[in-house]
């Protein structure tokens, strides 16, 4: 068959319309990276109609190489937080062009291509202990809820308190709830692509409410060629170029580790602790970084939103094919997609996190040299606002505990040395 060659598809797991649905909710639910990837790099005095382009390219590019390559249901396109270290802290704070952070970015995609031809990325996974893979999905999970409320601006900032409820009785904020509502009668009635009719429903909802805007629907796409294969080589060598390639490196590697482990549990795919084709999504991510480069966009990395299409019963390397596809059309019906406001992916981001919850039960709460490394990484990823930091966290807390209450039998040399590298980033 030739859907089992090209993606892995298995009829006995899912159906085609499955698959379909799940990649099409993928992307609406990336689709905002559309017009907040130009946003935040164009700070950097990079030509925003070119950067559209670029990150849809780059996003259709890696998404479609994690199909046929590595045949899982995720969608790539550039990380956030990612591009915002790109443009605030290397362009804006430290005072660099951005040729020079493309250059950065360059350079950890190759380094990354390196380390997973080299196995050392898949080392660094199995070297994460049961507890915490099971504690990553619950820790994503209420990180992309968090993003889902703030998306809609249901929660908000405030000086006093950090954060606090937003203005919930209109605009945004109440779209955002009615959405919430709609989407869960749809999956509690068990309606079929339920997470993609509450996107489309919300959407329609919020034109009269004037938080849809709908400006056109064809455009031509601009042209890449002010940011393509713009390189800063004089600083190659100097020590800020190691230091920016190495955070860029450590937040891009341990991120997608995290989406990879945490997506991959809820769907059920992880068998005997090991995700199936992990070294082929890593390759994809390193390559997709080094092209995004190239074409001129800050880190591409796996998408956690592409729980969403896991959500919808995506299982194999055909629901990405369907992301990347819906990604190219996104070349010519910018306006007709970028009017998907956040308010309306919010809903599912929410509930998504609720699905993503469910791996907590397999933590095993009344040892606690297990529970409180679980509940640290859990709980630092969305305080943190970092699903790396979570990681980092709870790894550390994990070996600790059990070294210095003589449980060291259950630490491997992989676990300690992974502690040991953790600490040193808070001193880099």
């Amino acid at each position: 068959m030739i859907l089992r060659r090209l993606f892995g598809f298995n009829p006995k797991v899912t159906t085609v319309r499955t698959e379909i649905l799940a990649g099409i909710t993928t992307f609406l639910t990336m689709a905002y990276i559309l017009a907040v990837n130009p946003n935040i790099l164009s700070a950097t005095g990079m030509d925003k109609g070119a950067l559209f382009t670029t990150t849809v390219v780059a996003s259709a590019f890696a998404t479609l190489l994690m199909a046929v390559y590595a045949k899982l249901p995720f969608g790539l396109a550039p990380g956030m937080g990612l591009n915002a270290f790109f443009a605030y802290t290397v362009c804006l704070t430290m005072g660099y062009s951005w040729q020079f952070a493309l250059t950065a970015v360059l350079l950890e995609g190759l380094i990354f291509i390196l380390l997973t031809v080299t196995n050392l990325r898949e080392k660094i996974v199995d070297a994460l202990p049961l507890t915490l893979k099971n504690a990553i999905g619950s820790g994503i999970g209420l990180f992309i809820a968090f993003l889902g409320l703030q998306n809609a601006g249901i929660i908000v900032n405030n000086d006093a308190t950090l954060i606090s409820l937003g203005k919930i009785t209109s605009g945004a904020p109440l779209l955002g709830l009615i959405g919430l509502l709609i989407t869960s009668i749809l999956l509690i009635k068990k309606v079929r692509g339920a997470l993609l009719l509450g996107i489309l429903l919300t959407t329609v909802i919020g034109i009269p409410m004037g938080v849809t805007h709908l400006d056109g629907i064809v455009s031509a796409p601009p042209s890449m060629e002010p940011i393509f294969m713009q390189f800063q080589w004089e600083h190659i060598f100097t020590k800020e170029m190691v230091i920016v390639v190495f955070t860029f490196l450590f937040v891009d590697m341990f991120d997608t580790i995290g989406t990879l482990v945490g997506v991959s549990t809820k769907a059920g795919m992880v068998r005997d602790g090991k995700i199936p084709h992990l070294k082929q999504a890593f390759l994809v991510d390193a390559v997709g970084t080094t092209v995004g480069a190239m074409l001129g966009t800050s880190t591409i990395t796996t998408f956690v939103e592409s729980a969403t299409g896991v959500g919808e019963g995506g299982r194999s390397g055909l629901t990405a094919f369907t992301t990347a596809v819906c990604f190219l059309l996104a070349l010519f019906l910018a306006p007709f997609f970028l009017a998907v406001p956040g308010a309306a992916t919010a809903p599912v981001l929410i509930l998504v996190g609720l699905m993503m919850m469910s791996t907590v039960k397999q933590v095993d709460f009344s040892d606690y040299s297990e529970s409180i490394p679980a509940f640290i990484c859990i709980i630092m990823m969305p305080l943190a606002y970092s699903i790396s930091d979570g990681i980092v966290l709870g790894m550390i807390s994990y070996v600790l505990i059990n070294l210095l209450t003589g449980k060291y039998k259950k630490l491997s040399v992989g676990s300690c040395l992974l502690a040991a590298i953790f600490v040193l980033k808070f001193f880099i």
